[in-house]
């Protein structure tokens, strides 16, 4: 608030614009005449107060815009002068980073002229941050870009899709071999490793949050540095204790244990994260209604965040799904189609793509692109499913849960209204019967003089006082007043 103090004289206007608005971005009550009193003794009067005009946080303004062309010109016509005309500097990198940072400087000064520190400081961390996400969306459109471009030649093949490369060779055309064996076999490894993964890495997740400790701690500072662990010696370690160890045959199931490894560290490390941000209070609720700690974690704490749990394992996926050099080690390699994870070499779709690009043949290039475009694709169906099954955040609904909740409403509302139905009596007596022998009297919700009469001091009956007033009654076996007229109760 802007507080205009008012000095004891002569009256003081505060300047205005011809929209009736006061001066400092402040607007002024034009109701108001304040005026001071000049005689001696009397005290001034209250400050007026101006409410403040709130920064527009977002949108898009015209100096906004102007501001934004003219830096960007600026900072165009700068690394031309610096690389062109004024400095001995060369290179496109360099170009484009000096203009980059003579567009943030322009623009910081143009918008200051206007705003305030805090506003450029608010304005420049804009744009950093959108050029940043523009960069990102750039790289990965030219990563997918590029790729189904360079396989575009396979992939309308339909045999790519059906048939193994056992009865086709590196001469042969598009029209013969396909990647059928690589797609089963990296389906099959994949759904081993998340049977593996999705089940440990929710339990140890939940173990981390739900019980802290010593032992937590040294789980999870473990959990942190087996991210960090290089493919090949997951790898190795499988091979050894597998294959070498076990005296089992290079498989599927071999190269699925491989990328379990891989993937455990990261569902476990992204699975705890989210389970920390579920709020406390919801457990202490459930716990304050008599939950157990197990029914509390299922009930209340993995539904709350299973749409984050389902981002972690899509995480897990994608860093399994792409290994090349565990896959190599624990299963093998083979051209022709094998349904059998327990028995013989299986391939995947990165190690096909490996083994298809290193070919100098331009047909086998295209088939390696094209495989990888199938991993994408894979990929991408794979994370449609996992949004799928962990559905929206806490408090978001869609239509089918809407509806299903709403049924369990008016069936929760049924039933309340059936237990509280008037006339449902367990312990009360029909009109006409006498109770029971040594039965006590049934409250009819009448007040007897006795009950109003002190007891003796001598155990003996009670002196008789005059008889309650006809409006007091007993209400809830306390006594209460009622009022005759409304029959409410006092």
């Amino acid at each position: 608030m802007t507080v205009v103090d008012l000095e004891k004289g002569a009256p003081q206007d505060v300047p205005r614009d011809t929209s009736g608005t006061a001066t400092g971005d402040t607007h002024a009550d034009t109701s108001a005449d304040t005026t001071a009193n000049t005689s001696a003794g009397t005290p001034l009067a209250p400050p007026i107060a101006f409410p403040d005009v709130p920064r527009r946080i977002g949108g898009l303004t015209r100096s906004g815009v102007l501001s934004l062309l003219g830096a960007a010109a600026s900072g165009l016509c700068v690394a031309v002068l610096l690389f062109g005309e004024l400095a001995p500097f060369s290179g496109a990198l360099g170009f484009f980073v000096t203009a980059y940072l003579s567009f943030l400087a322009v623009y910081a000064v143009l918008t200051g002229l206007e705003e305030d520190g805090q506003a450029v400081r608010d304005r420049v961390m804009t744009v950093v941050l959108w050029t940043a996400g523009g960069l990102m969306f750039c790289a990965l459109a030219l990563v997918v870009g590029f790729t189904a471009w360079r396989g575009r030649e396979a992939l309308p093949h339909g045999n790519f899709f059906t048939q193994d490369m056992q009865a086709a060779g590196p001469l042969d055309p598009l029209s013969h071999g396909g990647v059928a064996h690589a797609m089963l076999g990296t389906l099959i490894m994949i759904t081993i490793a998340l049977t593996i993964t999705v089940p440990l890495g929710l339990a140890c997740a939940v173990y981390l949050n739900q019980i802290p400790g010593r032992f937590s701690r040294f789980v999870r500072t473990i959990v942190e540095a087996m991210t960090a662990l290089p493919s090949i010696v997951a790898g190795l370690m499988v091979y050894a204790v597998w294959i070498l160890g076990l005296g089992m045959q290079k498989s599927g199931l071999a190269a699925g244990f491989a990328i379990s490894v891989m993937m455990l560290p990261i569902v476990i490390r992204a699975a705890d994260v989210v389970l920390r941000l579920v709020p406390g209070t919801l457990t202490e609720a459930s716990e304050a209604l008599g939950a157990p700690r197990w029914r509390t974690v299922w009930h209340v704490v993995l539904p709350t965040a299973r749409s984050g749990l389902a981002t972690a394992v899509i995480l897990g996926t994608a860093r399994g799904i792409g290994e090349t050099s565990p896959v190599l080690l624990t299963a093998g390699f083979t051209a022709a189609l094998n349904a059998d994870p327990t028995n013989g070499p299986m391939v995947s779709l990165p190690l096909a793509v490996f083994n298809f690009v290193k070919s100098p043949e331009p047909t086998m290039i295209a088939r390696g692109f094209g495989s990888a475009a199938v991993l994408m694709a894979l990929v991408l169906i794979l994370f449609a499913i996992a949004r799928v099954i962990g559905g929206r955040g806490p408090g978001h609904q869609n239509k089918r849960q809407a509806r299903r909740a709403a049924r369990a409403s008016r069936r929760d509302a049924t039933r309340f209204a059936e237990l509280h139905t008037p006339g449902l009596e367990l312990f009360g007596t029909g009109a006409g019967e006498a109770p029971a022998p040594g039965a006590p009297a049934a409250d009819t919700g009448k007040q007897s003089p006795e009950d109003n009469a002190p007891a003796a001091a001598d155990g003996g009956p009670a002196p008789q006082g005059p008889p309650a007033p006809a409006h007091e009654t007993r209400t809830g076996g306390a006594g209460g007043n009622t009022d005759p007229a409304t029959g409410d109760a006092h």
